[in-house]
């Protein structure tokens, strides 16, 4: 029998081709963990912006503030000073936000469970604007200090307003660093709610109570600033807690929210004491002796004195 090697090479090939795609055992593919890239929670330019825009009506209103207090004497100046000053230290503190000084990355690592695969991890660098918590500490106490001095109310109680509004703003400032979703982080959150409450109580109750007794006009006009400084300032640690605390509010919206409280909270605040101020002769605080006046007579430093008897 004569094999045609053409038909013989034809089968051979047939035969490898059919071993070749013959159907093998399948074996799943093992589960595999991709890396996912740190995210950098920034301000973007309509955030930056906001900044400069705050900067600048901060300065304005300190510039008007203290062109305000050149039309009454050193005795009678000291709302326009302490007024002018939270202005100033607000521009100050805006500047720095919007120049990049002001501003660090605080490092949050968030982690997340799979069914098949190991936890894996999201690292998240958040923009974290400490000036303004360095802005709060001074410029809140001088804000309480306009309310106190106002109401007339005692040094003691004045002080426990200032030490725990220093106590709120410091401890608003440990919570906004804080790991996130530990019970330091809200405990300090929960401390700084307190002290507020203090702030509160010492000005409605004792604050308003000293005011209504330095007559109608202060009274009202206290109870009405006061009123309206309080509701601004409860809305600070709402924006907090969505923002620094719970991070369910981008940078631009934080930086847009404090950016409209801090103006209502300063130089709209001042605006409205300075301009009241003026027509109300019953709340001027009327400073003499070093304060308006320097070193007087009796006042001078000497130097020498023990030597005349020698």
């Amino acid at each position: 029998m004569i094999v045609d090697p053409v038909e013989a090479l034809k089968k051979t090939v047939s035969a490898t081709a059919t071993a070749t795609v013959a159907p093998t055992a399948s074996v799943s593919p093992v589960p595999t963990v991709v890396p996912s890239l740190p995210e950098y929670q920034t301000a973007s330019e309509t955030g930056n912006r906001t900044l400069w825009v705050v900067f600048v009506v901060m300065t304005v209103a300190s510039v008007v503030f203290s062109g305000m207090s050149w039309n009454v004497p050193m005795s009678k100046r000291l709302y326009h000073v302490i007024t002018t000053l939270i202005t100033i230290t607000a521009a100050l503190s805006y500047f720095a936000m919007a120049s990049g000084h002001g501003a660090s990355y605080h490092h949050v690592v968030e982690r997340e469970s799979h069914q098949h695969v190991p936890d894996t991890t999201h690292d998240i660098y958040r923009e974290v604007y400490y000036a303004r918590y360095i802005d709060w500490s001074i410029t809140t106490p001088l804000l309480l200090l306009d309310l106190c001095l106002l109401a007339g109310m005692n040094g003691g109680s004045i002080l426990i307003a200032i030490v725990a509004d220093l106590i709120m703003i410091l401890t608003g400032l440990f919570a906004a660093y804080g790991a996130e979703g530990t019970p330091q982080k809200w405990g300090w959150y929960a401390i700084a709610c307190i002290a507020y409450l203090v702030v509160i109580w010492q000005l409605a109750y004792h604050g308003r109570g000293m005011a209504m007794n330095k007559g109608g006009k202060v009274g009202n006009f206290f109870a009405a600033i006061g009123g309206f400084t309080l509701i601004i300032w409860t809305v600070y640690p709402i924006i907090w807690g969505i923002a620094d605390g719970s991070r369910n509010m981008n940078p631009d919206e934080e930086i847009i929210a404090y950016a409209i409280l801090d103006i209502l909270a300063k130089p709209i605040f001042g605006a409205w004491l300075l301009f009241t101020h003026q027509s109300m002769p019953e709340s001027n605080v009327d400073l003499g002796g070093f304060w308006s006046q320097g070193l007087s007579g009796e006042g001078q430093i000497r130097v020498g004195d023990d030597d005349e008897g020698a």
